[in-house]
């Protein structure tokens, strides 16, 4: 069987690429990037894959088998038009299996959640293309958290407007490490899995990162319009309500779920204790 694998140029495609290559038995992992030249140390074939470009990706597909399509970043009403090629594209390929990385959240009231809309239309789009299908719903990454640790420690605390909601939060590797078994495992065929870690708050975030990094951070939260004018300043008019959307829906409770981890995986998420350990070595 030969796999592929979106959107590889981006950290989630190119961690799922690994995790495929990495398994016992592994068959043959074809990547597919918009741009093929910024693919360095996969070690794979590097295909164009440029959701754009239908024609472009349908000659992309040709032999391969089974597909994970990476949700792409572009705003909502163009992403579910760039999903529809690459499953047209699929279909045209005689690709048996599409994976598609799909996220968690509120349907309606907040920012976010025409980004959440636009990931549902896509999964309906692939129940109903005919091929093979599973859908894995992210939680939400946080490595960011920990990338920004500079950024908390100048400030000397959280702030945010997530309130006392908890987030299963989870980590790209844990992810890669579920998409390769959807993807290769048929006993998931047709089902549609919640994929992230044990919730936890922002106040046990900020104590985990107080372990971690030896910090004193503190969690102070915020109105939701003083936190989307905080990140509308930082990331701009764009990114700015969707991540104010995206705690919105933390505070609503819409990430405080169990998750399907070890459904599929055979075993749970990273306990949060060993992630944080980890980061510690």
């Amino acid at each position: 069987m030969i796999t592929a694998v979106t959107a590889v140029s981006g950290q989630l495609g190119a961690e799922i690429a690994r995790k495929l290559m990495a398994l016992p038995n592994a068959t043959p992992v074809i990547g597919l990037a918009r741009t093929p030249g910024k693919v360095r140390d996969l070690g794979i074939e590097i295909r164009p894959g440029d959701y754009d470009k239908p024609e472009e990706l349908r000659g992309s597909l040709s032999g391969v088998d089974a597909l994970v399509l990476v949700s792409g970043m572009a705003p909502p009403e163009d992403r579910i038009g760039q999903h529809r090629n690459v499953i047209k594209a699929a279909k045209a390929a005689a690709v048996r299996k599409i994976v598609y990385t799909s996220i968690q959240g509120p349907e309606q009231g907040t920012a976010f959640s025409a980004v959440v809309q636009s990931n549902r239309q896509t999964e309906a789009d692939i129940r109903a293309c005919g091929l093979d299908w599973v859908i894995g719903r992210n939680g939400i990454y946080i490595e960011p958290d920990v990338e920004y640790i500079d950024s908390y420690r100048a400030q000397g605390e959280i702030a945010n407007s997530a309130g006392t909601g908890k987030c299963g939060y989870v980590t790209r590797s844990e992810l890669a490490h579920a998409y390769a078994a959807m993807l290769t495992q048929p006993a998931h065929n047709g089902q549609t899995f919640d994929l992230n870690g044990a919730p936890i708050s922002q106040t046990e975030l900020a104590a985990y990162l107080n372990r971690t990094f030896g910090t004193d951070l503190g969690y102070r939260v915020m109105s939701p319009e003083d936190f989307v004018a905080d990140r509308s300043a930082e990331l701009g008019d764009f990114l700015g309500p969707i991540i104010g959307g995206i705690y919105d829906g933390i505070r609503l409770n819409a990430y405080d779920r169990p998750g399907d981890f070890k459904a599929v995986t055979g075993r749970p998420h990273q306990p949060w204790d060993d992630y944080f350990a980890s980061l510690r070595r």
